[in-house]
């Protein structure tokens, strides 16, 4: 069902604040994240080898966590450091660690091989770590499964349809835009797409000062594997060339969107909307992210019906248009990379079935 050997988002830094243990179900492992004393944040299993009891209901101790349950402590790579009462510590009873790597207020996670984990891997995004582009991290929890909130981002004419007063501005914009560049990846797609001499949308009308202006609008979008979302978007005056790149009184957006499954039919949803003019005018940011919260609860709406609609009727199948050919493109490359990902080696022999339930640790 998912790809395991690729680096998802857990969690934003703030997440992590004050010493919380974090518990989040992701890919339907259950996690616990925290930061240590030391200031590195760790990754374990949350569930004690011991009895199944949550990690994240127990204490954390420095870089180290104690079961609740029975007092077992474990340190920050899953080791069993100490049982109450007991001297000997069996090898077997030690909890798992994902790896982990903190980069611009993002918490990536490896759920797959921990030999794998190449923090090149990670598709690191420019913006996020200049501090000129500025933006409010936020989150939202989707009842849908992830590759629906894929599919909505890869076609921008339901721009206009679903977010005409928020996030879109008209129906013009499916009817007489096209995309210009649409170029399949090895692992996505990139799209890009104008919109000329057109009305500001109601967003981004909001932080700008002549309300009635036209604007040359393009909206360039990079979606990676496994549901990493990279979108720059740009407004000009319209007729002043900006396609040919004349960006002079250009304001301009960064969108960053990274979609975690939770479980088969839940989501984690992760962004962060990015502005380089705002200066020290915060308002701008919160402003943007009101709108953002506006329009992706109507995207929600629609998404968690979807999911609603496919688990009503397993029968039901969804039928392309021309425009979703990236998408299609995605999900054929993820099929392919899953696929590869759950074939066993060859010359391996299947285990056994009807391994016990419990594991002597004397």
């Amino acid at each position: 069902m998912f790809l395991k050997n690729c680096w998802y988002v857990a969690a934003w830094d703030y997440e992590l604040i004050d010493g919380k243990m974090l518990a989040r179900t992701l890919l339907n492992e259950n996690v616990l994240l925290y930061r240590g004393d030391s200031g590195e944040v760790i990754a374990l299993n949350n569930r004690c080898p011991h009895r199944g009891a949550l990690l994240s209901d127990g204490r954390r101790e420095g870089d180290d966590v104690r079961c609740m349950y029975h007092g077992i402590k474990y340190n920050k790579d899953g080791r069993c450091l100490q049982i109450p009462g007991q001297d000997m510590i069996p090898p077997k009873l030690r909890v798992r660690k994902y790896p982990i790597v903190e980069s611009a207020r993002l918490i990536w996670i490896w759920m797959g091989d921990p030999a794998r984990a190449d923090r090149t891997l990670i598709p690191e995004y420019a913006p996020l770590h200049d501090p000129k582009w500025r933006g409010l991290p936020a989150y939202l929890h989707y009842d849908a499964n992830y590759l629906l909130i894929v599919d909505n981002l890869s076609d921008f004419s339901h721009l206009a349809f679903v977010h005409t007063n928020t996030l879109g501005g008209s129906e013009e914009y499916a009817y007489v835009t096209k995309p210009v560049v649409v170029e399949k990846q090895e692992r996505g797609f990139r799209v890009d797409r104008w919109h000329m001499n057109s009305e500001a949308p109601p967003f981004h009308k909001k932080v700008i000062r002549d309300k009635d202006a036209r604007v040359d609008r393009r909206n360039h979008v990079t979606m990676l594997i496994p549901g990493i979302f990279y979108m720059e978007t740009t407004f000009t005056p319209a007729g002043q060339g900006a396609e040919k790149g004349n960006l002079e009184n250009a304001r301009e957006y960064r969108n960053c969107q990274y979609m975690t499954p939770e479980t088969d039919r839940t989501t984690h949803f992760f962004w962060v909307y990015l502005n380089n003019f705002e200066g020290t005018d915060t308002t701008i940011s919160a402003s943007l992210l009101d709108s953002l919260i506006e329009g992706f609860l109507e995207d929600k709406a629609i998404i968690e019906r979807q999911q609603k609609t496919l688990e009503e009727d397993p029968n039901f199948q969804m039928l392309g248009i021309l425009a979703d050919a990236p998408l299609a493109h995605f999900r054929r490359v993820l099929d392919k990379l899953i696929q590869a990902e759950q074939e066993p080696p060859a010359g391996t022999v299947p285990a056994a079935a009807g391994a016990a339930k419990q594991t002597s640790l004397a």
